[in-house]
């Protein structure tokens, strides 16, 4: 604990890890590379240690299971309120992936299994997901999406998205951005269900509860 508290502050050679904690120099060297060796230390490009992945996995974990805690009651009251299927997506690389979902009990409904992998190039999710990235990260992602930097714009606008079969025909779906308390974008929000109910404007219909719902999920992580 004392090697991870020194590379709190930033990079440090062994000489500097030896001065911050006081431990002898065998000691803080045996330390650190065992610490490396579980992912928990890393290398810069000057060979200096810093903070490794592992702890950043970690810390995603639990932020998601506080965050799984307080969407799946949400989600349910969202697929009773609307009537159709709820889900929670968190972007992972290049693809989205539901987290949680309340699935319409019966019906013509959209199915999609917890754990399924989405692109990030379709869907009403994705560009909640992607509107609030740095500009380099968009103009690649906008490479053959279903939607334009206008379509982005207009979400980061008006705080949520909609899509009419972009990523299935025949389906739409709306969403919202859920926060962390820092203000960051972590999740979707989103229900979806057939053309047929949603309208190809499925915004007039269910943005309300699903802005209402994002919001809740936000304010609840605020205040753990």
């Amino acid at each position: 604990m004392s090697v991870l508290d020194a590379l709190e502050s930033g990079p440090a050679s062994l000489a500097q890890l030896v001065r911050i904690t006081g431990l002898a120099r065998p000691t803080a060297h045996r330390l650190a590379v065992a610490l490396e060796r579980h992912r928990m230390v890393a290398r810069d490009s000057q060979g200096r240690f810093v903070l490794g992945p592992r702890l950043n996995e970690l810390s995603i974990a639990t932020g998601e299971d506080r965050l799984l805690a307080i969407a799946n009651p949400v989600l349910v009251q969202l697929r009773d309120l609307t009537g159709e299927s709820a889900q929670l997506y968190r972007r992972q690389g290049e693809v989205r992936v539901c987290v949680a979902a309340a699935e319409r009990a019966s019906g013509l409904r959209d199915t999609v299994p917890v754990g399924s992998e989405l692109p990030m190039n379709a869907g009403s999710a994705a560009q909640i997901l992607l509107a609030w990235e740095d500009s380099e990260r968009i103009r690649r992602a906008l490479r053959g999406a279903h939607f334009t930097a206008a379509t982005l714009s207009q979400v980061r606008r008006r705080r949520w998205a909609q899509s009419v079969g972009e990523r299935e025909p025949g389906v739409a779906s709306v969403s919202a951005p859920v926060t962390a308390p820092g203000g960051r974008i972590i999740a979707a929000i989103s229900v979806s269900g057939p053309l047929e109910r949603l309208t190809r404007s499925p915004g007039r219909l269910h943005a309300s509860a699903v802005v209402s719902a994002a919001e809740k999920i936000s304010e609840a992580l605020r205040s753990v």
